[in-house]
């Protein structure tokens, strides 16, 4: 949907299926815009707009736009109402208190949008948190371990192939290199392997294991789950189901598949966070493709002693912020055709300022709530295993919290953005280097889609 007007020439871009233009017609009055029937079809798409799905800032900025360089009049006031019951209904808090409607006297219907601020300042989206934690012990990971796939995928190969900016990819996020997936491979597959090497350092055999979550972001399929597929593929006689909270999927199963140990229903819980995001991911994006990586990662969980866990333990959501990173079309709401795939709307989209900004403060402050319930500092606390996702993101939550750079676990710059694998591929790393000994207190924190995050004090 197009609209031009004396000032610029927007696109809404809201995966609208026609091209509609709306001109000034050339007997244009200081009353504002002449009557013309393709108002008729820009007074559908906005009404329509009111029943789409999310609303992106940059999108809302182009909407607003339009409407403050637009006079209304009774020839067109079909629109100007439908627009103003668009802000009304959909748009964010900050937008509605800053944008201003100037209306004409009742003889005489006009309208002129008027904001006092922009948008950038008024949409910023903030974390939400809580003060709720949880404590859970008795149980103990028996093993770790971890598999990515043999292709490195450099930078200097993404700026060749997609013309991007030469170093903007590791000034921007730390980032050297990622690994893909080949063609042979799917989620579950490097699943299976991570789950076989973590098997294999616990001396168990499939018959041992009897409960099986895969948290996961990009599934084999909507149905049958990944965790059925790993389960048939390793032979298991054990449930087996998905857990679907993105970058914080692995936190969100590992306390899951604790309550069945610490309750004594189950004995060997097989624990895993995989991930193929270079499927979901545009290629030619700049902001979102190069950040992100494939991966997985597993853990076996055990009873434990009384003082072995997690020692406190915060898992939180805010979905007021879903619209910020998503995937529009492939669900129930959107199903997917022809014309959103060609549209992109199946690839992975990201607010990058917003969800910056909210990782930052989603990190600080659920690690400043975990450490001070469990009575506890940061020089207490071995090592921080923190969501790979921006060395940006980490570096700044560790100044914040004044934790030395020693005392971080990082290996962003060789594999990307794992998505739910990223903190059991740095776990299993950290592990096999030696950084983790039994008593010690590990911080793990994930972050990521839903709006979700999850960060839990681990006591060895």
């Amino acid at each position: 949907m197009k609209f031009s007007s004396p000032a610029e020439s927007l696109s809404l871009g809201i995966g609208l299926t026609q091209d509609a233009s709306i001109s000034p017609d050339s007997s244009r009055t200081s009353h504002g815009w002449c009557l013309s029937p393709i108002w008729t079809e820009a007074t559908r798409q906005l009404w329509n707009l009111r029943d789409e799905g999310h609303i992106f800032p940059e999108q809302w900025e182009l909407i607003l736009t339009w409407l403050v360089n637009t006079e209304f009049d009774h020839r067109n006031f079909l629109a100007a109402e439908t627009a103003r019951a668009l802000i009304r209904d959909r748009a964010p808090q900050g937008v509605k208190e800053s944008f201003h409607v100037h209306e004409g006297t009742p003889q005489k219907f006009r309208l002129k949008f008027t904001r006092s601020k922009s948008l950038r300042e008024d949409n910023a989206f903030h974390f939400r948190g809580s003060k709720r934690v949880q404590r859970l012990m008795g149980f103990g990971i028996r093993s770790i371990g971890s598999y990515v796939p043999s292709r490195i995928v450099t930078n200097e190969e993404l700026e060749a192939r997609y013309e991007f900016e030469p170093g903007w990819i590791e000034r921007r996020t730390g980032i050297l290199q990622r690994r893909f997936a080949d063609e042979s491979e799917s989620t579950s597959d490097l699943a299976v392997e991570a789950a076989r090497r973590a098997m294999a350092a616990a001396h168990v055999s499939a018959t041992d294991i009897d409960l099986l979550i895969v948290g996961t972001l990009t599934p084999d399929f909507t149905c049958p789950s990944t965790a059925c597929l790993v389960q048939n593929k390793l032979k298991l006689a054990a449930p087996a189901m998905d857990l679907q909270a993105a970058c914080s999927g692995f936190m969100y199963a590992l306390v899951t598949g604790a309550q069945f140990i610490a309750t004594g229903n189950s004995r060997l819980a097989l624990i895993i966070g995989a991930d193929v995001n270079s499927r979901i991911v545009k290629p030619h994006d700049q902001r979102v493709a190069p950040l992100f990586g494939d991966g997985a990662g597993a853990v076996i969980l055990e009873p434990g002693d009384s003082d072995q866990g997690l020692v406190c333990y915060q898992l939180g959501a805010d979905g007021a912020g879903g619209h910020m990173l998503d995937r529009p079309a492939g669900g129930a709401t959107l199903p997917m055709t022809p014309e959103l795939v060609a549209a992109g709307e199946h690839y992975l989209r990201m607010d990058g300022r917003n969800v910056f900004k909210w990782s930052i403060q989603a990190v600080t402050h659920s690690i400043e709530v975990v450490l001070e319930n469990a009575g506890v500092t940061t020089d207490d606390v071995s090592l921080f295993i923190i969501h790979q996702a921006n060395i940006r993101i980490i570096d700044h939550a560790m100044k914040v919290l004044k934790i030395p750079r020693c005392k971080v676990y990082n290996n962003l710059d060789r594999v990307g953005n794992t998505s739910a694998a990223s903190i059991p591929l740095a776990l299993d790393e950290a592990h096999r280097e030696g950084r983790i000994k039994h008593g010690d207190l590990v911080v793990m924190c994930g972050f990521g889609a839903g709006l979700t995050w999850g960060t839990g004090l681990f006591r060895w």
